[in-house]
């Protein structure tokens, strides 16, 4: 045995670095261990379990059918009001995972006979779906376009994704060994197959074929993806496949079902990079008006649109844009910074200066005309005050007996048939006056010269009996 002692300092280096490599492969060894147990789920999986259950979800009929379609009319309502909690409780109840998932682990398997009754029923399932929500759209006052509706319409980057990673999480959770209902239930709100189908009946309701498209181009996206999900794990899983007794019938199967996997898989690829593609045009066009524009305070952005089909930016501006600038605005569409919209056409579209500038000057003179009007007001509010308080000041007077004067009037003037006495106040827009005012009718139609000798006369006479210095006799 070596007495460490006697080892020279570069033996002993070179055993502590012998130590430190077990050590490094002993706590790779212990990681390695740890993650295989935590993420190995072989041992828990019930092949026979799972493919005996997926193949009893598939069949839409009776009471599957009936909550299928209570739960399309819980969805459309919830689209129709815009409540994503409603949208939500239709999902947690809809069965719609049954025909998706057959169709990819029949595909996994080479089992001919449940791929059939997947499409069937799949079929079965959209058309019913589809029919139930053009039924209440039909039906319903509300036909307007809400956001929860709009989002189904165009997919994204991120639908791919939730349908990828939300039918692997369902298909893992089927296999397992008992029911995990709640992540099952998790999974039906993330897949979202629900909502797309039902916007595909308010399409057809309103008669919207963008709508109609976009939805169900939404609602394939998560079917295939669903499927190939569940194709992915249980290849993984290796399930086991159907067994027949014919070699030549049995291998002709298998090249039928792995060329359908193939075809849906080609279909599922160009969506996925369509989607992604149209996705970065979509996040670089909002970087580079946030960047270059909005960061810009000279230049005042009305509106943009932006369309990833066309490959055309629209930009209309409040003011005038020069060349110069739109040269310059181009040449940074064109940069490093925005590689997904090389290939972009700019359009530019702006207001003439003068134009602008002419409708400022309009509004401030607008503005000017209301608040002379404003004080005008104020100066008449403040005469209305004037004149209730000088008849609240005078109120306590003895009231006229106009009946008696009316009386008096008629001695006077016998040819007087009817009399009407009024108050009437007068404004000069400085201040509010009180007048008198008589309007007589007489027995006799008179020349115009002597009905108004007799009117002066009823004038002066008035003014005595009324005691006021003016007295205003009208026809």
């Amino acid at each position: 045995m070596i007495d460490q002692n006697q080892l020279t300092p570069e033996e002993e280096k070179v055993g502590e670095t012998v130590d430190v490599k077990k050590d490094a492969k002993g706590l790779v060894k212990s990681v390695s261990t740890f993650l295989s147990e935590l993420l190995d789920i072989r041992d828990e999986t019930d092949r026979e379990q799972t493919i005996e259950g997926i193949k009893t979800d598939i069949p839409f009929k009776g009471h599957i059918a009936w909550i299928l379609i209570f739960a399309v009319f819980i969805a459309s309502i919830g689209l129709n009001v815009s409540s994503t909690a409603v949208v939500i409780g239709a999902m947690l109840i809809s069965p719609l995972m049954g025909p998706i998932l057959g169709i990819g682990m029949s595909l996994a398997i080479f089992d001919m006979q449940t791929l059939k009754r997947s499409l069937v029923n799949l079929g079965v399932m959209v058309g019913l779906s589809v029919f139930t929500a053009f039924l209440y759209f039909k039906l319903s006052p509300l036909t307007e376009l809400t956001p929860e509706l709009e989002a189904r319409t165009s997919p994204n980057i991120l639908d791919v994704f939730v349908a990828i990673f939300g039918g692997l999480a369902l298909i893992v959770a089927k296999s397992k060994k008992g029911t995990m209902a709640s992540v099952i239930f998790g999974v039906a709100i993330a897949t979202a197959l629900m909502p797309p189908l039902c916007t595909v009946g308010y399409g057809l309701a309103v008669w919207e074929p963008r709508f109609f498209a976009g939805a169900m181009y939404l609602f394939c996206i998560n079917t295939i993806f669903i499927a190939l999900s569940t194709f992915l794990v249980a290849k993984a899983l290796r399930f086991p496949l159907v067994k027949y007794a014919n070699a030549e019938k049995r291998k002709r199967i298998k090249w039928t079902i792995t060329f359908i996997a193939l075809l849906a898989m080609l279909p599922a690829s160009k969506t996925f990079y369509d989607v992604w593609k149209e996705s970065n045009f979509n996040r670089d066009v909002k970087a580079f008006v946030t960047n270059e524009i909005k960061g810009n305070k000279e230049l005042q952005l009305l509106e943009t649109n932006y369309d990833y089909d066309t490959q055309t930016i629209e930009l209309d501006f409040y003011s005038h844009i020069t060349e110069v600038t739109k040269a310059d605005l181009l040449n940074e569409l064109k940069g490093e910074a925005y590689p997904n919209l090389h290939e972009a056409k700019l359009k530019i579209k702006g207001s003439n200066t003068d134009n602008f500038e002419l409708v400022k000057d309009l509004l401030a003179e607008k503005r000017k005309e209301v608040q002379d009007y404003r004080k005008e007001i104020n100066n008449l509010e403040q005469q209305v005050a004037e004149l209730e308080k000088t008849i609240e000041e005078t109120s306590g007077q003895k009231p006229l007996d106009l009946l008696s004067i009316s009386k008096d009037a008629k001695i006077e003037f016998s040819e007087l048939e009817t009399i009407t006495f009024a108050t009437e106040l007068k404004s000069n827009f400085k201040k509010l006056d009180t007048l008198s005012v008589v309007r007589p009718i007489w027995k006799n139609n008179l020349i115009d010269s002597l009905a108004i000798k007799r009117n002066g006369k009823l004038s002066s006479w008035l003014k005595t009996e009324l005691k006021v210095d003016t007295v205003y006799v009208k026809k």
